[in-house]
């Protein structure tokens, strides 16, 4: 088994064109999208935006990847399979799939390579090796498997089959997200894309379970001293634990978070890509500056200390306030002021450089000294600081 860092993966979720493309400026080496059949159905690109995804991630020399990971129906197969030969004839780089007969279809229908979901709960090298006897060329593992089993799988599969592991972002309180409360609750299937996160709900349990905006529906349960997040999953973060990957054979870093806003691609993505590289960073005072949930190194341990019951909230110790969108005009994200000290996020480079709002302008150039208006251009004076398009700007919470 190799084990180069020069030859890992950075892998970067692509919820919409505009996060594909600042995943690929912020140093990822490929990027995973969903189309019709995947499992964020409220991130799933049209196909001619699969197209346009495609030629961008080819021109700059990154690879796609695009989840066809739905448990499918019988009902399903005809338009998989129309689905699937258009991904191969714009030059998709593998799809992702969980369901055995749909990687048969695209087994005997197309050329692309495949690559098994998570959803597919591979967690032992028999299995690995099933897939690896299908015509897998990658195993994305189930995140319940820990450093000794990634090991042993790695391993055993002797570079037949590369293998992938999530390395940050939201975990399912489910066993490999094979969750059936969202069907149960809102008719809302995550199996097939539509999940309603009903484990991120606040419950309030006195012997019965009961959702707060659901009043009259009722559920019997024992609530412990934990409290009434009984469901809710804290965020994977293994980004001090990358060596330990690469040690195991992993070849593929992925981040999780296709429904996730293009600050947090970018900047989870600017940090893995750094922590990759060697370059000076604190790993932890950066990661603490996105959007997350407590942070838990899920079961690569053995531990099993994923779920969080005092609240589903995400925490970070800044916020972002602006996206640059060249020159000095700056598009709002959450309000700042003239006086304000903003640190500039960029991909690789200028990283922590901070500035002193010294005045702001709106789109009328009337001068203001709060910026308030949400997702409105303003222009700012950054006493000489370069603020480079698709940087973003963001401050420390008081």
């Amino acid at each position: 088994m190799i084990r180069d860092k020069k030859n890992i993966e950075l892998l970067a979720p692509a919820g919409d064109m505009n996060r594909l493309r600042l995943a690929i400026q912020y140093g990822a080496d490929a990027v995973y999208a969903g189309g019709r059949f995947g499992l964020r159905a409220g991130a799933a690109l049209e196909e001619a935006q699969l197209e346009e995804a495609v030629l961008y991630a080819h021109a700059h020399g990154k690879k796609i990847y695009v989840t066809v990971n739905i448990f499918a129906r019988n009902a399903d197969f005809d338009a998989i399979k129309v689905h699937v030969k258009r991904l191969d004839a714009i030059g998709v780089d593998a799809v992702i799939v969980s369901d055995l007969g749909v990687l048969r279809l695209v087994r005997e229908h197309t050329s692309l390579a495949v690559h098994i979901s998570t959803q597919a709960n591979v967690l032992n090298t028999l299995t690995a090796e099933a897939y690896g006897n299908l015509g897998a060329q990658r195993i994305i593992l189930a995140r319940e498997c820990s450093l000794g089993e990634i090991t042993e799988i790695a391993d055993h599969l002797q570079n037949r089959c590369a293998v992938e592991v999530f390395v940050h972002g939201a975990m399912c309180v489910s066993y490999s997200g094979r969750c059936m409360i969202s069907h149960y609750m809102t008719e809302r299937e995550a199996n097939r894309g539509e999940c309603a996160q009903p484990c991120r709900y606040k419950y309030f349990a006195t012997g019965t379970l009961v959702e707060e905006l659901r009043p009259s529906e009722y559920w019997d349960i024992a609530e412990d001293v934990h409290g009434t997040y009984i469901m809710n999953s804290k965020d994977l973060c293994l980004i001090h634990h990358l060596d330990d990957l690469i040690a195991c054979g992993v070849t593929s870093f992925k981040i999780e978070g296709r429904m996730k806003s293009d600050y947090y691609v970018a900047a989870t993505v600017n940090a893995y890509r750094r922590a990759l590289d060697g370059n000076e960073l604190d790993l932890q005072k950066e990661i603490d500056k996105i959007p997350h949930r407590p942070w838990t190194t899920g079961f690569v341990f053995g531990k099993n200390d994923h779920l969080c019951t005092e609240h589903s909230n995400q925490v970070s110790t800044h916020e972002v306030v602006g996206m640059c969108l060249g020159g000095n005009k700056i598009a709002q994200r959450n309000v700042f002021c003239a006086g304000d000290e903003l640190e500039i996020v960029s991909p690789g480079k200028n990283h922590n450089v901070t500035f002193k709002v010294l005045s702001i302008k709106d789109e009328q150039g009337q001068h203001v000294t709060r910026a308030n208006k949400a997702n409105a251009a303003y222009y700012i004076e950054s006493g000489g600081i370069t603020l480079e398009t698709d940087t973003f700007l963001r401050k420390k919470k008081l």
